[in-house]
């Protein structure tokens, strides 16, 4: 499944006053994480009555809540609102039964989980970053040239 195509702006004093206000959370301004100026949601595709999603903080302790943001586009105004949600239980276990991969998004979601959701954006920008590093280590990228002029 793809992952939904939907962004927003951040509002960033909620975000950072919603931030504040975890248990267990960032807590004072420096220790407060930097916060991307836009949002993908995380979700896979979904029908326009699902909010769309994406997480703005994730607890480090294994039963600590997510800070999520959750967005709507309602006519011409779009409405956020902030949650703190448990992280979603379900592990996937591919060759391994003691090792698996968590879905990182929240209890409960809507639709696939995230090992499902595909992001062809990240897939292609993470080929090319294999490519790059690929000529520079065979000495025909941009950073091979750099080191034998140096």
């Amino acid at each position: 499944m793809l992952q939904c195509t939907a962004f927003t702006e951040l509002p960033e004093m909620g975000a950072r006053v919603e931030l504040m206000g975890l248990k267990g959370g960032p807590g004072a301004a420096p220790e407060a994480p930097d916060l991307d100026e836009f949002l993908l949601c995380e979700l896979g595709e979904h029908e326009e009555t699902i909010e769309h999603a994406a997480q703005l903080w994730s607890a480090s302790a294994p039963a600590g809540r997510d800070l999520w943001m959750f967005w709507t586009d309602a006519g011409a105004r779009r409405k956020f609102r902030f949650a703190e949600l448990l992280p979603c239980p379900a592990v996937i276990h591919r060759l391994s039964v003691k090792e698996g991969d968590a879905c990182v998004l929240y209890d409960r979601h809507p639709a696939a989980h995230s090992w499902d959701v595909t992001d062809p954006l990240a897939d292609l920008m993470a080929e090319r970053i294999r490519e790059e590093v690929r000529r520079d280590r065979d000495g025909g990228g941009e950073l091979g040239a750099r080191a034998e002029g140096a």
